[in-house]
């Protein structure tokens, strides 16, 4: 009880001690000689002030260019693994070093020797002709810095480019079924080959595409407010064009 007493008197006598140093303050602020001074010590508060605003807007810039600045970083390490594959595996049916080409170089014979030239080895027959799955190309920063803001609101040149990735996956995948033998499809492929077929209309003929159901299967991509969002700017910067009609939004590779 004593204890509780004394806790009391302390915390009184300390508000009271408190109230006696603002009053004094107070008083000290209604003196002619030290209101200038005081003044002067406001105007500095709120120089300060300013600027710690300054540094908090800096500072939250930095972090967004350093965000942005790791996102480019990994879609160029994206993109030199990408291109390290590529160098590994050279596809086969890319045009050879013909006959022709090998002699350009080679110097003249000699006439005695003409007789023994064997006759120019024809080239082979070249592979079948394999269909081109048609892919967007990735924006450039100039067509980014084009893009009006109100459209792009946060969104940055890296995020824009990973969802062209994944756009590309879907349609790379999707295509990769329609030109499949159908006797070697599963009952699952089947079943795709089917929804794509029946989604094809008479204005996306001759047209490689794909729906929200294509984006869903093949990549992991969230279809919401941000993937409109950037599906609008692939439209202002001619990615893709829309085909609408039967409930679906079908997004045309352009």
């Amino acid at each position: 009880m004593d204890s509780d007493l004394e806790q009391l008197c302390s915390y009184v006598n300390e508000k009271i001690g408190n109230i006696k140093k603002i009053l004094s303050i107070r008083n000290l602020g209604q003196d002619p000689a030290l209101k200038t001074t005081l003044s002067k010590i406001g105007d500095e508060i709120i120089t300060v002030n300013e600027l710690l605003n300054k540094f908090e807007l800096e500072i939250q810039y930095q972090e967004q260019t350093n965000r942005s600045l790791k996102e480019l970083w990994g879609s160029l390490e994206e993109e030199r693994k990408d291109v390290e594959h590529l160098k590994e595996h050279v596809p086969p049916h890319l045009p050879q070093l013909t006959a022709t080409q090998s002699l350009v170089h080679k110097p003249a014979l000699d006439p005695k020797e003409s007789d023994k030239v064997e006759e120019p080895v024809l080239p082979k027959k070249p592979p079948k002709e394999q269909r081109i799955i048609k892919e967007m190309h990735f924006i450039t920063m100039d067509e980014f810095n084009g893009v009006p803001t109100y459209m792009k609101s946060r969104l940055t040149y890296c995020q824009i480019n990973d969802i062209i990735k994944e756009i590309n996956k879907a349609v790379v995948s999707k295509y990769k079924i329609m030109h499949q033998p159908k006797a070697s499809m599963s009952s699952v492929k089947r079943n795709l080959y089917q929804r794509f077929i029946s989604e094809e209309t008479k204005d996306t003929k001759g047209h490689q595409f794909i729906v929200e159901a294509d984006i869903k299967e093949f990549t992991a991509l969230k279809v919401d407010k941000k993937f409109y969002v950037i599906m609008h700017i692939l439209r202002h910067c001619h990615r893709l064009s829309e085909v609408r009609g039967g409930g679906l939004t079908r997004y045309v590779i352009t």
